[in-house]
């Protein structure tokens, strides 16, 4: 028996956990569950009923969801081992009202009653399988967080842009596409883009394909040349690449003039007409008011 929040429940010991040296001022994270004791024969009898009352609870739902013409699809019902409690997950595409739902089954169990919504990715959590690796899935097994997982992850790992080779059980992209994705990132960034050109041994090719694991690129000869095709490695395609620009080759950027008050000026530094007039030898302006005697 553990504790929770919500009081003893059953668990089961698989092994022991890994043995880690601590270092100094380094505090590992605790356990999730404290075990209390050993469970006695009545607690283990109350368990193996409450599975069997879990799928009777299943069955009671659905008959009420078709009663309601609900358009909802129920994944699993948990109850907590103290009976306080009903948790019913369910799948659904739009918003469902459930409120005449909850009144039945509350009637019904004579307990609190509580339903919610989850994505499929999460059903497929709570049902397990197995995945096109021929392992557990990752979900269901140890991934307690999804990650977002976009198509660019696919296109930076040159897979097949395929709905049906690139997505899990649950008809989402597999999640396991987020493990390299920074690998590729990070190498694809110090070769050649498909599309450019390059000049080896004096013979323009056209990039058509890179392999970013072993750093090859596939290139097609450019302006009928026999050679044709061909796989060229690091070695040969990295020193063909345009060295960068040597800084004493870079033309200077002119210096902004931060000076507001040289704004409008001359190339001789005089002050374009109709400015600074004081200065112009026009004499007072009449307008001027006339200057008062010291």
């Amino acid at each position: 028996m553990v504790q929770t929040d919500h009081g003893p429940e059953p668990a089961t010991i698989s092994g022991p956990g890994p043995e880690e040296e601590t270092p100094v001022g380094f505090i590992l994270n605790k356990a999730s569950f404290n075990i209390i004791r050993r469970a006695n024969r009545e607690e283990i009898d109350k368990f193996e009923n409450l599975i069997q009352r879990e799928e009777e609870a299943f069955q009671i739902c659905q008959s009420h969801i078709e009663k309601h013409r609900l358009e909802m699809k129920l994944t699993r019902v948990e109850r907590y081992f103290n009976g306080s409690k009903i948790i019913f997950y369910f799948t659904a595409e739009n918003r469902v009202d459930f409120r005449e739902l909850v009144k039945d089954l509350v009637q019904e169990f004579r307990t609190r009653v509580e339903i919610r919504q989850i994505g499929v990715r999460h059903e497929t959590k709570m049902l397990g399988g197995i995945g096109c690796c021929g392992r557990e899935l990752c979900c269901s097994s140890f991934i307690k967080n999804f990650a977002p997982v976009s198509i660019k992850m696919a296109k930076e790992q040159n897979l097949p842009l395929n709905p049906a080779k690139i997505s899990g059980v649950c008809n989402r992209l597999l999640c396991c596409l987020t493990y390299e994705y920074d690998t590729y990132h990070r190498l694809r960034k110090d070769m050649p883009k498909p599309g450019k050109t390059l000049t080896l041994n004096g013979i323009e090719y056209k990039i058509l394909q890179t392999n970013i694991l072993k750093g090859t690129i596939t290139a097609v000869a450019l302006g009928g040349t026999p050679e044709g095709l061909q796989i060229f490695p690091r070695e040969e395609w990295e020193g063909a690449l345009a060295p960068a620009l040597p800084a004493a080759d870079k033309k200077p950027r002119p210096a902004k003039n931060r000076n507001r008050r040289q704004k409008g000026r001359r190339k001789d530094g005089s002050a374009p007409e109709g400015e600074n007039r004081e200065d112009s030898g026009s004499g007072p302006n009449p307008q001027d008011p006339e200057p008062k005697p010291e």
